[in-house]
């Protein structure tokens, strides 16, 4: 499963402002109603309680929130690189500056958990990492996201 087939066009947010998680997951909430024509304000209330059965804070500056949702037709996914990382209640208590938001269908079984896998996958790279925090504009960033992962297998 290729990420830039996950990503929606115009879901790459290069410097967005957020100064909480709430605040972050209702922006990313809008943006994401906006794009897939379903309502903000249930995408954000979907995220919410997902986020109360534990955070999608993984550690290491990043949050992968991921709900499955009635009324959209496949999988999208947003990216922000926050302006200011803020704290995503993360394990290893380190704020996050890093969300990749993954909407669902909610019969989307196996495709829901390979696009989490391959959202895990790119941000487990330390170069992956480090090309999303240094980009310098979109289009950098966009690249970072697409980019074929390179393997450390010997």
């Amino acid at each position: 499963m290729d990420l830039g087939d996950l990503l929606a066009p115009r879901g790459i947010f290069p410097a967005f402002e957020a100064a909480t998680k709430k605040e972050a997951l209702h922006g990313l909430s809008v943006q994401a109603g906006d794009l897939t024509g379903l309502d903000g304000r249930t995408i954000y209330d979907t995220l919410l309680q997902r986020e109360r059965l534990g955070s999608t804070g993984l550690g290491r500056g990043i949050a992968i929130p991921h709900v499955k949702l009635i009324g959209i037709d496949g999988i999208v996914s947003l990216f922000a690189r926050l302006a200011r990382p803020i704290d995503f209640e993360s394990p290893d208590g380190e704020p996050v500056d890093l969300i990749f938001v993954l909407l669902a269908p909610d019969h989307a079984g196996g495709d829901h958990l390979k696009a989490l896998a391959r959202i895990s996958r790119l941000v487990r790279e330390p170069t992956a990492l480090e090309r999303l925090r240094s980009a310098p504009d979109l289009a950098s960033l966009q690249h970072a996201l697409t980019s074929p992962l390179t393997s450390h297998a010997a």
